[in-house]
C-alpha cells in the first residue's frame, strides 16, 4: 500500500500540489513576455512572478546565458526545498529525479576524460540536480579507468555501470551508447520503482508519463543509428522495456528498421506515435523533438488532475524544464528580433 508521508498530512500535500501548479507561468503571463521589445523587458515582466529575485542582480541587459542558469536555480531550489521535508519513500522517488542530470554529468567527465581534459574544469558546466559528493575528488582524477573505479562507484548510478558499462567500454565511440545503456537501466528501475515499490495512485499516474518516455527514447535511438555503424542487435539492446510504452511487435520493426519510411510503418501501429511523426511530417517548421515536448507537457498536466500522489512532483520539475526552453527561446527570439518565431513555445497551462 502507498504510503503517502510529506512531513504533513495528507491536506498539506494536497495544498503543495496547488502549489505547484499555480507558481507555473500561464499562456496569459506568456502572452506578456511576447509583447516585450529587449531581454531588459523580459526581466521586467518576470518581475510579478517568482522568478524575480533570482533575476534581480544580474547585469544590464540581461543575456540569454544568464537567464538560462538563473532559471536554473529556480529549479534546484524548488527542488532542495521539497526534497529536504520528504520522508519514505517520497525522498526515494526524487531523488531518482535527479538520476537523468547525474547520468548526463557523468557522461560529460567520462568524454572530458578521455579528451584529457581537466576535470576539475568540467564543474560549472554539470547540471546542479545531478551533483554528487565524489566531484570533489575529480582534481585527482586522471584517466577515464580512475574516474569509473574511484568516482563513479560512490554514485547512486553505480549499479546502473556495474550492468552496463566496462571499463574496456570507455571509449569516444561509445559514449553515446552509454548514455543509452544508462537511460535504459534508469527508466526501467524507476519504472520498478513506481509500480512495484510504490504503486498506488502514483503508479497510475507514472505509468503513463514513464511509457511515453521510453517509447521517445526507442524512436529517437533507432531514427540516430540509421546509417551508422551501430549494428540492429546493438540498437535493439538500448531500447529500455518499461510497461506502457511501445508495444514489442513495434519495438521488433523499429529494431529491424533501415532508413525513415520503415520507422513510419512500425509507428503506424501505435495511436499516438502514428500522429506524433504525422504531425512533424506535416509542418516542416517543428521537429519530431517538438511534438515530443508537446505531448509530453500533455501527459504531465493530468498528473495534476489526481490528488496525493508522488507523480505531480515528477510533473512539475519536467514541467519547469519545459517553462525553461520556453522563455529562453523567447529571449534568442526577442534579442534576434526574430519575432515571427516567437509562437513556437509549448503551452503549459492555459
Amino acid at each position: 500500500m502507498e504510503m503517502l508521508t510529506f512531513n504533513a498530512s495528507d491536506g498539506y500535500l494536497e495544498a503543495m500540489m496547488r502549489g505547484l501548479r499555480a507558481s507555473i507561468l500561464t499562456a496569459s503571463e506568456y502572452n506578456n513576455i511576447m509583447q516585450c521589445e529587449t531581454t531588459e523587458d523580459i526581466r521586467m515582466t518576470l518581475n510579478g512572478t517568482d522568478y524575480a529575485p533570482y533575476l534581480q542582480n544580474e547585469p544590464v541587459p540581461l543575456q540569454t546565458a544568464a537567464l538560462v542558469t538563473r532559471l536554473t536555480e529556480r529549479i534546484v531550489s524548488d527542488f532542495a526545498g521539497i526534497r529536504s521535508s520528504a520522508y519514505e519513500p517520497l525522498a526515494t522517488f526524487l531523488d531518482y529525479l535527479t538520476y537523468p542530470y547525474m547520468i548526463d554529468n557523468l557522461v560529460l567527465l567520462i568524454t572530458g576524460a578521455l579528451r584529457n581534459r581537466e576535470l576539475s574544469d568540467l564543474i560549472d558546466k554539470c547540471h546542479p540536480l545531478g551533483m554528487f559528493e565524489g566531484m570533489g575528488t575529480l582534481s585527482i582524477v586522471a584517466t577515464p579507468e580512475e574516474l569509473y573505479r574511484d568516482v563513479i562507484v560512490d554514485t547512486p548510478l553505480a549499479s546502473y555501470f556495474v550492468d552496463c558499462v566496462s571499463i574496456q567500454d570507455l571509449s569516444e565511440l561509445n559514449i553515446e551508447i552509454i548514455r543509452n545503456l544508462l537511460y535504459k537501466a534508469y527508466l526501467e528501475d524507476f519504472a520498478d520503482l513506481c509500480a512495484r515499490r510504490i504503486g498506488g495512485i502514483t503508479a497510475q499516474v507514472m505509468a503513463p508519463v514513464l511509457g511515453f518516455e521510453a517509447g521517445r527514447r526507442i524512436v529517437n535511438i533507432t531514427l540516430n543509428s540509421l546509417g551508422t555503424d551501430l549494428t540492429k542487435e546493438q540498437r535493439a539492446a538500448l531500447f529500455p522495456h518499461v510497461p506502457n510504452s511501445l508495444d514489442a511487435e513495434i519495438v521488433h520493426l523499429l529494431a529491424r528498421a533501415d532508413d525513415e519510411p520503415a520507422v513510419a510503418v512500425a509507428l503506424d501501429r501505435s495511436p499516438v506515435f502514428r500522429a506524433l511523426f504525422q504531425r512533424a511530417a506535416d509542418h516542416p517548421e517543428r521537429s519530431l523533438e517538438d511534438e515530443f515536448f508537446e505531448h509530453e507537457v500533455k501527459l504531465l498536466r493530468e498528473a495534476f488532475d489526481q490528488q496525493f500522489h508522488y507523480g505531480v512532483f515528477y510533473a512539475y520539475f519536467r514541467l519547469r524544464e519545459q517553462e525553461v526552453r520556453n522563455l529562453v527561446w523567447l529571449a534568442e527570439c526577442i534579442a534576434q528580433r526574430q519575432r515571427a518565431h516567437l509562437g513556437k513555445v509549448v503551452n503549459i497551462f492555459g
